[in-house]
């Protein structure tokens, strides 16, 4: 599959981006377009120190999170072999399992499993029964993705740090750690994004006191790193 194709489409679409809004929507392409080419996707797998030291979570929670999506999509994709396209990402613990599987049993399954991961406290199953969408749709969805990501960085009351973006059938999947104001100015903004057909919010309530103390909070960045893979 290439790669240049939504990347040119996403600049194209955005022609008055400014330069950071237009870096921004090109990578994103970029990293969602990469796992459009197998049947199963991994969510948040591009961390880096950077991304640790203005991440909301703390950084072992967000090493226990890629550990999470790694060793889900790994059991999953083992059971389903090629049935389906499951995508796993992770948030605090919070696993939202999104794409498409044939059967209510594959469906579950695919719950059951994630759900015995360790250090999974919750799953939020958005599994549709159904077949798999094609390259164009999720191509599509990778390029609303970029979209969403762009008008939040644009949002100078919003910082693209404190969400993760999903998109699955023009669906998007808000996951984060934010206060009422910020959950609330997201859902407008996202609903006016070309491509958007609904919003769903998988995010935790902080308050704006609870997000000052992490704001002044001293930030370490450690080294870039990953888990491992089962």
């Amino acid at each position: 599959m290439s790669l240049n194709q939504p990347v040119a489409s996403a600049v194209a679409a955005f022609p008055r981006f400014s330069r950071l809004g237009l870096a921004v929507l090109a990578t994103s392409v970029l990293l969602s377009a990469l796992p459009a080419c197998a049947p199963l996707v991994v969510g948040g797998m591009a961390a880096t120190g950077v991304m640790v030291a203005v991440d909301r979570r703390t950084s072992g929670t967000q090493l226990e999170d890629e550990s999470i999506e790694l060793k889900a999509a790994a059991r999953i994709r083992d059971a389903l072999a090629e049935r389906g396209h499951v995508s796993v990402n992770a948030y605090n613990r919070q696993v939202l399992l999104t794409g498409e599987v044939p059967t209510e049993q594959d469906k579950a399954m695919a719950v059951q499993i994630a759900s015995k991961v360790e250090n999974v406290r919750a799953v939020v199953n958005e599994l549709a029964v159904m077949p798999s969408t094609t390259l164009t749709q999720r191509s599509n969805d990778a390029l609303v993705s970029g979209r969403v990501k762009a008008a939040i960085v644009d949002t100078k009351e919003l910082s693209i740090h404190a969400f993760d973006v999903v998109t699955e059938r023009g669906t998007v999947y808000l996951l984060g750690r934010v206060t009422d104001r910020e959950s609330k100015l997201v859902t407008q903004v996202v609903r006016q994004v070309q491509g958007v057909q609904r919003v769903v919010r998988v995010m935790e309530s902080m308050t704006e006191e609870e997000l000052t103390r992490l704001q002044n909070q001293p930030r370490t960045q450690p080294a870039a790193g990953g888990a491992a893979k089962n």
